[in-house]
């Protein structure tokens, strides 16, 4: 699956960067309507922790992101 690096707006809590509030995707700002699902995976080689986050969007898109814990940035996740 490809990814795109992208900027969220999210709830900072104890941990950071926490639940993604808005995304900004290619210069449009979209609203986070509903979380759908959330997981944590584990990298095997460097144990890098990656948050993912099912998301929907105002505009109707179902879409998938995750919280690089590693790298403190924010990717899209897309469908090959």
């Amino acid at each position: 699956m490809p990814e795109e690096k992208i900027s969220v707006i999210a709830y900072s809590g104890y941990r950071g960067e926490e639940t993604p509030k808005k995304i900004i995707l290619h210069g449009e700002q979209i609203e986070l309507v509903e979380i759908l699902d959330r997981w944590v995976e584990e990298g095997s080689v460097n144990r890098a922790t990656k948050r993912f986050f099912r998301v929907k969007g105002s505009e109707g898109t179902i879409h998938k992101i995750y919280y690089d814990d590693g790298k403190l940035e924010w990717f899209l996740k897309t469908e090959d």
